[in-house]
């Protein structure tokens, strides 16, 4: 071979291309393709929004990654859930199913809500009263104490209130006498309608408007009381009694009387079973149906 001529060199001047095996030849950059100018619309004064043009695969940025509607349905699907989550969901469910609950108390019905004026000016005066009866047990105990601490003979004091503690808690389980201001209720049952828990809610509201002393046909009512059967076979701890039932009921005749007579109360409620009611303020109810002294069976006093 010449060392003076160029090796491959076509007469025109031009080298050989032989290209190496295994050696891929560069591809000639890809020339993008201009989008379509959209047609003009074909009725004037008519908006056509131009279609988007679509990137090729492959070109432009990002090309390869997912799209944000992509990336957005992989990060809430499936959903990933913490401890702490979890713990705030359970709070919320609790949270929500307590109002639920409350809401669904207070949309009942209530009596009050279609009360008159002076039936609710009625209600407070009640709340007043037991409010002030409260307040003066409270003074008394208090009266008692003092009585004890300043006395010369505390032991005479001491035995002088026992026996009056006696006579109350004897009037209270109905194996004493007692004799005062109260009220007397008669109930008339026409028809037969009157059940056995129509008598005990009278008895539980003249008890919370501060009765200390009832007794209901010869039948003293004390707190082991119990009331069966209706109608004709109305029984007061086992004993037959029957309409007129009449309530004879020591207490302040001003409270007494109000708490049968509230909206919805026991009045109310026996005339919707076509039975009527009435009250008799007193100032003197005299209630002097005993019970037997029952020794309790197991109970001991644990005094020395």
């Amino acid at each position: 071979m010449n060392p003076n001529e160029k090796p491959n060199e076509n007469p025109d001047g031009k080298l050989n291309e032989k290209p190496d095996e295994g050696v891929e030849k560069p591809e000639a950059p890809a020339t993008a393709v201009e989008p379509e100018t959209p047609a003009a619309p074909a009725v004037e004064g008519a908006e056509s929004a131009p279609e988007a043009a679509v990137p090729a695969a492959g070109e432009g940025p990002g090309a390869g990654a997912p799209s944000g509607r992509r990336r957005l349905a992989d990060a809430l699907w499936p959903p990933r859930v913490t401890r702490a989550q979890l713990v705030v969901a359970l709070l919320l469910a609790c949270l929500g199913f307590g109002l639920a609950i409350q809401v669904s108390s207070t949309s009942e019905g209530s009596a009050l809500r279609g009360a008159r004026q002076e039936d609710l000016v009625r209600i407070l005066d009640e709340l007043d009263d037991r409010t002030q009866r409260l307040e003066d047990e409270k003074a008394r105990l208090e009266k008692q104490r003092s009585e004890l601490e300043s006395s010369s003979d505390q032991a005479e004091e001491a035995r002088r209130q026992t026996q009056e503690k006696e006579r109350q808690l004897g009037i209270l389980a109905g194996t004493v006498a007692a004799e005062g201001p109260g009220i007397t209720l008669t109930v008339t049952d026409p028809v037969g309608a009157v059940e056995s828990d129509m008598l005990l809610d009278a008895i539980q509201e003249l008890r919370a408007a501060g009765a200390e002393a009832i007794q209901v046909d010869g039948v003293r009512v004390v707190a082991n009381s119990y009331f069966t059967g209706g109608g004709e076979d109305m029984r007061i701890d086992g004993t037959p009694v029957t309409a007129p039932y009449v309530f004879k009921v020591i207490g302040k005749p001003e409270d007494l009387e109000p708490a049968l007579n509230i909206p919805g109360g026991v009045v109310q409620t026996l005339e919707k079973e076509q039975a009527t009611a009435t009250v008799e303020r007193s100032a003197k109810i005299v209630v002097d149906a005993l019970r037997p002294v029952k020794r309790p069976d197991y109970a001991r006093s644990s005094s020395p």
